[in-house]
């Protein structure tokens, strides 16, 4: 099947606007978030679970009651009744607010000490072995642990008993329960097949729709206000950052930084001529872009005279499949592959999925790979994140959030939410009339930055469209 041509067109970048923040979700929201882990519990046999985050691994966590630690650790102790434990360090204690189930009466708490920084006090807390021990973690418990990866037979003869918890929260649980009641649960929240972030409710789609837009408005004033003789560190100060947590680095590479792999600014100049990729993340989102400091075609250097028929044209198109073939019941397997024959390994080294879940963390696991299996649901949240690279050419970016909601999921988000698919719909409307994208009738676009991919930095209103 031959690929549509793709033209490059000049165009105002639209504006479906930025809507009201959607962060804390009602109690009701995260009441039923519990039932369904402790569902999963009741079927392998957990008596507990025990969720463990820290500042970078915080997600799992936050998903569950909506508490992020600060500055330390924290864990959550989950029976399978009754209202959950939340051990905390010093500076911990004052953030426990931010969680609406605390704040309705429905989440404990105990000040566990070693979990704060060094040396701040340490002389009131119970011992953790004592601490299992009263919430019924003993001998002839079994318990599930959850960090933030689980593991496979590749990696592990009984991959089920690696955990990626502290070791010292490890061999407590084991000494007070046994070795082989102590397992790793994190699938039970990451799993592609049927982790409990791997779909989205209407709040989540609402949430990330809000972080979608927040992010996707800060690249738009980025492009607007791209400049070349100015620092990266003044040139990121465009993404107007908001101060809402972010879900990974922010990254500018241009001339000074070109040879470090996900850098974040340096400090050097931005130099008409050279690449330039860029992305800002906040929880729930990641929208980057990627091409040449130029202002047109013909100012690009000389060995990459071809960028746009040979690179950056076919990659567009990669990324309009991608999307075409993202419906329900299609076969992760089968995207992957057709990745791999619109975008060669020689010529564009797509090395990671092409796609991926992603949530709270910028990315939690993917059922696009090699040889899956693994079917698209609906409530699935994409990050359109295919990493094409090159010596010759750089790269291409159109990086965004897109939801899988089919009938039932969409009139629930209009119902609870109706500005925000009013805003999803627009999108849609403007990928397909404007730039000529095909889309499934189930693919809901968050960015206001979907499908907009400008080669030339210093004419970010010239796009790559299907439409002339």
């Amino acid at each position: 099947m031959a690929a549509k041509e793709v033209y490059l067109k000049k165009l105002e970048w639209p504006s479906f606007g930025e809507g009201r923040p959607v962060i804390f979700p009602p109690v009701s929201e995260l009441e039923e978030r519990i039932s369904l882990c402790r569902a999963y519990m009741h079927n392998r046999g957990f008596s507990h679970l025990i969720i463990y985050g820290d500042r970078e691994h915080f997600a799992n966590l936050l998903y569950l009651v909506h508490f992020d630690p600060r500055f330390e650790e924290a864990l959550l102790i989950l029976g399978l009744e009754g209202d959950p434990l939340l051990l905390v360090g010093n500076e911990c204690v004052s953030h426990l607010t931010v969680s609406p189930l605390y704040q309705a009466g429905r989440l404990r708490h105990e000040r566990y000490q070693p979990f704060s920084l060094i040396s701040q006090p340490r002389n009131s807390s119970r011992p953790l072995a004592a601490i299992f021990a009263d919430e019924g973690m003993v001998k002839g418990a079994k318990v599930g642990c959850v960090g933030w990866k689980y593991f496979n037979y590749i990696e592990f003869s009984q991959p089920e008993k690696m955990l990626d918890i502290p070791g010292f929260i490890a061999d407590t649980v084991r000494n007070n329960c046994g070795y082989d009641a102590v397992e790793n649960a994190t699938d039970i929240f990451m799993s592609p097949v049927y982790g409990l972030k791997a779909t989205c409710s209407a709040f989540e789609i609402a949430q990330f729709e809000f972080s979608n837009t927040m992010a996707s408005e800060g690249m738009i004033h980025f492009f607007k206000n791209f400049k070349i003789g100015i620092s990266d560190f003044e040139m990121v100060q465009q993404y107007k950052y908001t101060g809402y947590p972010l879900g990974c680095h922010i990254g500018l590479k241009s001339d000074a930084n070109q040879h470090i792999g996900l850098s974040s600014p340096t400090g050097g100049v931005i130099q008409q001529g050279d690449p330039c990729s860029t992305n800002l993340s906040y929880w729930g989102s990641n929208i980057c872009r990627a091409g040449w400091v130029v202002a047109s075609e013909k100012e690009l250097p000389e060995k990459a005279a071809a960028y746009i028929r040979a690179f950056a044209a076919p990659y567009f198109s990669a990324c309009a499949e991608w999307l075409k073939m993202l419906r329900i019941g299609a076969v992760g397997g089968e995207i992957y592959s057709r990745i791999q024959e619109l975008l060669p390994f020689e010529q564009f080294n797509v090395f990671l999925n092409p796609g991926h879940l992603i949530h709270f963390e910028e990315w939690v696991s993917s059922p696009i790979y090699e040889g899956s299996l693994d079917t698209i649901r609906s409530g699935m949240y994409f990050q359109l994140d295919i990493i094409p690279r090159s010596k010759q050419y750089f790269s291409s970016r159109m990086e965004d959030g897109y939801v899988v909601a089919d009938e039932k999921l969409q009139q629930e988000l209009k119902k609870a939410f109706p500005d925000c698919y009013d805003r999803c719909m627009a999108r849609r409307n403007f990928m397909q009339e404007e730039l000529g994208f095909l889309l499934p009738k189930e693919i809901l676009p968050l960015s206001n930055t979907a499908g907009l991919v400008p080669p030339f930095f210093l004419d970010y209103q010239t796009v790559l469209s299907f439409k002339s």
